[in-house]
């Protein structure tokens, strides 16, 4: 969007689009841009990229007009036999017909450098100096030497003037917050303030999406069917669009157990778990006990989701499905690419705010002996 800004010789704010795309991936995806004629969008070229004019609106596309994603995706490398290969990828996508666990994926806390999630927990806290540093200089085993060297050097010394000095100019966020910093010593909370409001609630919602992905584990191990709804479970309903809508939520008992079952069964009602916030309010029976369980283990303190250093963070919390609904479509054949391995084709359609990886880390898992 910078670079078609830059060459159409517009603001950035007559571009609207619904929410990004995977980086390493061929996408298509619809934008909107204000006032361009098709002769203009004509004369743009740019790598890589290529445009179509699909027609006019009197609306921009927004972020949140996104309903979800459709994936077809290559797993290669596969040294089974083409029969082994059919027939695992068979008894897995049966075992998913009913839906996949809802869990956040790695890119929800970062790949190379898993962050975001550890300068939330800061936040709750209320350290925000901490925060700060962390996400500044907290160095990873996977980045690359320089730039472990460079943040190492930052977070031991504090000398933000020789760390913008030696950080790479891709690292644009980090260099903003310490820019702040040279400016206004010990102003943390200001030097978030220097990223975009998008970036900074995204810090917080990570922490909240990790204790999700530990309440829904122990649901898991605890034995509990991710498919049924129990006494004291809380469920959401499907909306006009087909999508779990967390703001229609009720509370499971033994009155309504059987009814509740019946429309989850049917895919008109999902069971949920917390993002835990400052208004949580918990499960009952089993269910709760869990997710009490692992907030009192994380030493939580729900009145931290107010974050009153940075009050524009605060989130009152909010239930999520803890399933996935998941219909596969699949191949499995000889890959062109790898004289004598096996690849598999996935296609797959989820719906907004889930994760690609989380489907295939069912298929990819490694047994353990």
């Amino acid at each position: 969007m910078r670079d078609l800004a830059r060459i159409l010789r517009i603001s950035q704010t007559r571009f609207g689009w619904a929410g990004t795309k995977d980086k390493r991936a061929i996408t298509k995806q619809k934008i909107s841009i204000w006032d361009i004629t098709q002769d203009e969008l004509a004369r743009v070229h740019l790598k890589d990229i290529e445009f179509k004019a699909i027609g006019r609106s009197n609306k921009k596309v927004s972020l949140g007009d996104l309903w979800g994603n459709r994936f077809k995706i290559t797993i290669r490398n596969i040294e089974l036999s083409l029969f082994e290969t059919g027939q695992r990828v068979q008894a897995i996508s049966g075992e998913l017909e009913n839906g996949v666990p809802n869990f956040f994926g790695v890119q929800r806390f970062g790949e190379n450098r898993p962050v975001t999630h550890v300068v939330g927990e800061a936040m709750l806290r209320g350290d925000i100096k901490e925060a700060a540093m962390t996400y500044i200089a907290k160095a990873y085993p996977e980045e690359n030497e320089d730039i472990r060297k460079a943040r190492q050097f930052v977070y031991d010394t504090g000398d933000f003037k020789e760390g913008v000095k030696i950080y790479p100019l891709h690292l644009q966020f980090e260099r903003a917050m310490m820019s702040h910093l040279i400016a206004h010593p010990d102003d943390h909370a200001g030097a978030f303030r220097a990223l975009s409001p998008k970036l900074m609630a995204m810090f917080l919602h990570a922490y909240q999406s990790y204790i999700f992905n530990i309440i829904l584990s122990r649901r898991i191990e605890s034995g509990m069917s991710i498919h049924e709804a129990y006494d004291g479970d809380i469920v959401c309903f499907k909306n006009e669009m087909g999508l779990p809508d967390s703001s229609r939520l009720q509370k499971v008992n033994p009155d309504n157990l059987d009814g509740i079952n019946n429309l989850v069964n049917r895919g008109r009602a999902f069971v949920t778990a917390p993002l835990v916030g400052y208004e949580t309010q918990f499960a009952q029976g089993l269910t709760g006990e869990i997710e009490r369980a692992v907030v009192k283990e994380l030493k939580i303190d729900l009145e931290g989701f107010r974050v009153p250093a940075m009050p524009e963070l605060a989130s009152k919390g909010l239930r999520r499905e803890i399933i996935l609904p998941f219909k596969p479509e699949f191949s499995v054949g000889e890959d062109e690419k790898n004289e004598g391995k096996i690849k598999v084709s996935l296609c797959f359609s989820l719906q907004k705010g889930s994760y690609a990886t989380t489907v295939l880390r069912e298929y990819m898992k490694i047994t353990k002996s």
